[in-house]
């Protein structure tokens, strides 16, 4: 698979401009950590350890899905409807799979990225969390779930108005019931059963298992890793369509 070029690309756009880069990851992670972390967390336990050590691995995990989505699902929904350059990429000897690929894995640098920044933010300010190379693959196969989604969804929209929604919709809400800053035995159900479904739900829960020392849950790292298969298929599956 050719995909290099179209991966290349993109990171030097990111090395064009490193601290624009670098802001915009770490802005809205850097705030949940402050108001949520710092600010309403403060001198709270949870399960014996503080708020800050149970949240950090959910913030790591939202700010993975952000920084991966977003700029994906952006990028490629205005060069397809509005600079009209992802027509040059789809006439070039760059197949579908290639180009899902290509953007995926920059998503993937850019969730990474930030969840690692703010992991030293974290350690920085006192937060200690078990970290082992499974946590790194948790963290990478999140990123690459979110970027994936972000083909999907960029490659399904019309309109700049039908990407909006799908953040509405499906993003935001996300962001705030996937057991980020909660643990979702903590809701009712069927709210529980609910929030089961969200594949950042199952991100969180691992990785908020393995901060704490224990074995990660097998049921969240196949659904996780399912969840990947099927959105980077529909990934490909959509870019191939659209040639």
């Amino acid at each position: 698979m050719n995909f290099y070029p179209i991966f290349w690309k993109d990171l030097l756009l990111i090395r064009k401009k490193p601290w624009r880069f670098l802001a915009s990851s770490m802005v809205m992670p850097l705030l949940y950590l402050v108001t949520f972390g710092w600010g309403l967390g403060r001198g709270m336990n949870v399960n014996g350890g503080t708020y800050l050590e149970f949240v950090l691995p959910g913030i790591l995990a939202l700010s993975a899905m952000n920084n991966s989505f977003g700029p994906v699902s952006t990028s490629l929904n205005i060069s397809k409807l509005y600079t009209k350059t992802i027509e040059e990429v789809l006439v070039s000897p760059v197949g579908p799979w290639s180009i899902a690929l290509g953007r995926a894995l920059t998503g993937l640098v850019r969730g990474l990225f930030s969840a690692l920044m703010l992991l030293l933010v974290g350690a920085a300010s006192g937060v200690h969390l078990n970290l082992s190379p499974f946590f790194f693959v948790v963290l990478a196969l999140t990123a690459f779930c979110f970027a994936s989604m972000g083909v999907a969804a960029a490659m399904i929209a019309h309109s700049h108005e039908d990407m909006a929604n799908f953040n509405s919709f499906f993003i935001i809400p996300m962001s705030f019931l996937a057991g980020t800053f909660f643990s979702p035995d903590k809701l009712p159900q069927p709210l529980e059963s609910l929030i089961l479904v969200y594949p950042l739900t199952h991100s969180s829960l691992l990785l908020r298992e393995m901060a704490a020392g224990r074995e990660p849950t097998l049921g969240s790292t196949i659904i996780l890793f399912a969840y990947t298969v099927m959105f980077f298929y529909l990934a490909g599956r959509l870019v191939k369509r659209t040639v």
